[in-house]
């Protein structure tokens, strides 16, 4: 027994496949340019990194010279922790914002 093809899903399906790859492209974009601005917990260090994990940046407030080398290992360690999940939420609360609105494959 022959199956019929369903010419408007097919159409469907590349449509949604299409939207699918502009919004993951948007998304990409999105998340190379948003950038989060952490600090460590003695907000002696800042580092900004972008949604996608990259640092951008590291901000170190005072001199170095009179630091204990323990202490200042332990608050960088701290404030890259930090900049590696406010990282994964930004990413996150991207992706709600750019997917959030593309409807479900239920009931097809």
């Amino acid at each position: 027994m022959a199956r019929e093809i369903d010419e408007a899903w097919i159409d469907d399906a590349i449509d949604r496949y299409k939207r699918v790859e502009d919004l993951r492209a948007e998304f990409d974009k999105a998340v190379a340019a948003h950038q989060v601005s952490v600090h460590s917990p003695d907000q002696s260090i800042e580092v900004v990194v972008t949604a996608a994990g990259d640092i951008v940046d590291v901000r170190v407030r005072g001199g170095l010279d009179r630091r204990d080398a323990a202490e200042f290992s332990r608050q960088l360690k701290a404030v890259v922790t930090s900049a590696t999940e406010a990282a994964r939420w930004a990413r996150e609360k991207l992706h709600a914002e750019v997917f959030g609105s593309f409807r479900s494959l239920e009931g097809f």
